[in-house]
């Protein structure tokens, strides 16, 4: 089976059905999504976005404050663009149906987190993304020009190398025509056919035992256009989230908003110390990278398994009106946030890197773009400032959609694809070998690869991955591909990816803290 569509769209979050919207209007757009359209990254952001919205804030502090989270690897001229660009892209949001929580005066009720220096964050309550999924997934299904094949897993993006040509990375000539998908309802493989293609497949937390991403998010458009010789980069910077709730067995683990810090909570040892303004002036305010390296090393330092956060001296009825998911939450757990202090740990978060793009969303690959998550823009550098994510999907969403109606209607469909060939390949007999290596997977990277890294961990680290790459490898060319076998691989991909830039990394700098390369002044500190 081949189906053909103008704009072929890989995920269903902020990104990709901003996408699918704007795309919709020029031609026949195809979402695909491997569970149901509202399952994404973007559903679980509780925070917000970040916007200039009014003043004294500009966007000067706006850029200013990125660019310092970004500890200097930040692309200034994309910082300055997505800043100018988002209050015009968040209309787009309002006009769709998103409404944000607002005064009695009728002005936004701006939050302020870690690393900004204003109240720049737009929200509602504390599940803003899931109200932003909301929104966009009921545009989208009502659209009569868009698709969405939810239940479908894209195996693989279709290049000259499925023609048989000899493709590699240096190449400047590659062309994305489209992808192999699998409907997992009837494991059946068929040709999706598009003028240009978009990844926006979110990012890759389930590389790590404790994440706050769901389970879908196994980095599977970055492992894809690694295959067909696109280019990533900055991988190394895996942003932890320091607060997700400690409540072990539960994946994946439930987030407790930085805004919460900002409304005022206080991060303390399980004693009940304070402890934030050890390492840093801004105390429990600072941004992320410190915030979760201080409590991971407060943690090992004591041998405790978490955290407090603590919101009591705040007021009680405040503090459930802006959090009730924070409170319901914790309450079915026996916590009572207006008395309780909250036990937390950090949790993978964020990729701050990824495919490289340009300031379209282009690829190394003629017609494949990447947005949201699974894209390096030059936005975030080392660290992504808190609420800058959402808002970067919607601004570089928008300038991809407008670049592809721009050419679409001169890309011609390459009609000679052949179908996928799984001949001589037999079901797996015995799934824990997918199982068992998921396991090891996430230990290495854990231990290994996590927030604190050093140059053996990481030799040992690539080593055992190897291990399971050759294993896996092997079983995927003598077995029929399954959604979890394909995910174990596209993890693979992407640990190998971290790895070698972590490898690669002589520094430490935002996220990545390796205790060969920082100063003697870090060291003493952490």
């Amino acid at each position: 089976m081949t189906l053909k569509f103008d704009f072929l769209v890989i995920g269903s979050g902020i990104a990709g059905l901003t996408i699918a919207l704007k795309t919709a209007k020029y031609g026949k757009v195809c979402v695909i999504t491997k569970t149901g359209i509202d399952e994404t990254n973007t559903r679980y952001a509780q925070g917000g976005i970040a916007a200039v919205t009014y003043q004294p804030d500009s966007f000067e502090k706006h850029v200013k404050d990125t660019l310092i989270a970004g500890a200097g690897l930040c692309s200034e001229d994309i910082v300055r663009m997505v800043v100018s660009e988002a209050p015009e892209r968040i209309n787009d949001l309002i006009e769709w149906g998103m409404s944000f929580d607002k005064n009695t005066d009728g002005s936004y009720n701006l939050a302020r987190e870690g690393g900004h220096t204003e109240h720049r964050i737009l929200h509602h309550k504390d599940n803003t993304g899931n109200e932003i999924q909301k929104v966009l997934s009921v545009q989208v299904k009502n659209n009569p020009n868009i698709t969405v094949l939810e239940n479908h897993f894209t195996v693989d993006l279709i290049t000259q190398h499925h023609l048989g040509i000899s493709v590699r990375r240096i190449n400047t000539d590659i062309e994305c025509y489209g992808a192999y998908v699998m409907d997992l309802n009837k494991h059946q493989i068929f040709k999706i056919l598009a003028k240009t293609t978009f990844i926006c497949t979110g990012g890759v937390g389930n590389l790590y035992l404790t994440t706050t991403n769901p389970n879908i998010a196994t980095g599977d458009g970055i492992a894809m256009v690694h295959r067909a010789k696109g280019t990533t980069e900055n991988m190394e910077f895996i942003q932890f989230h320091p607060t997700s709730l400690f409540n072990p067995g539960e994946r994946p683990s439930f987030l407790i908003t930085e805004a919460l810090r900002g409304f005022g909570a206080i991060l303390k040892t399980i004693a009940g110390k304070e402890f934030m303004h050890e390492y840093d002036s801004r105390g429990s305010l600072a941004p992320r990278d410190i915030v979760a390296r201080a409590i991971d090393y407060e943690m090992k330092k004591r041998g405790e398994d978490f955290v407090y956060i603590d919101a009591t001296q705040s007021d009680k009825n405040e503090l459930i009106y802006h959090f009730p998911n924070i409170y319901a939450k914790c309450l079915k757990i026996g916590i009572d946030i207006t008395r309780d202090p909250i036990p937390v740990v950090p949790a993978a978060h964020y990729l701050c890197g990824g495919i490289k793009v340009d300031a379209n969303g282009c690829t190394h690959i003629h017609h494949l773009y990447a947005t949201g998550e699974t894209a390096s823009t030059g936005l975030h550098g080392a660290n992504r400032l808190a609420s800058n994510s959402l808002v970067e999907a919607l601004v570089f969403a928008h300038r991809a959609a407008q670049h592809a109606v721009n050419i679409y209607n001169d890309i011609q469909y390459q009609e000679n694809i052949p179908e996928w060939n799984d001949k001589g390949t037999t079901h797996p007999r015995e799934l824990i070998l997918i199982t068992q290596n998921t396991r090891e997977l996430h230990h290495l990277m854990s231990y290994y690869v996590g927030i604190v890294r050093s140059d053996s961990r990481l030799k040992r680290a690539y080593s055992r991955l190897e291990m399971i790459y050759n294993e896996t490898e092997e079983l995927y060319k003598t077995s029929k591909i399954s959604q979890k076998l394909c995910e174990l691989r596209n993890l693979i991909t992407v640990g190998y990816l971290v790895i070698k830039a972590a490898q690669a990394r002589k520094e430490s700098i935002g996220l990545h803290y390796n205790i060969d390369h920082a100063s003697k002044k870090i060291k003493t500190i952490l």
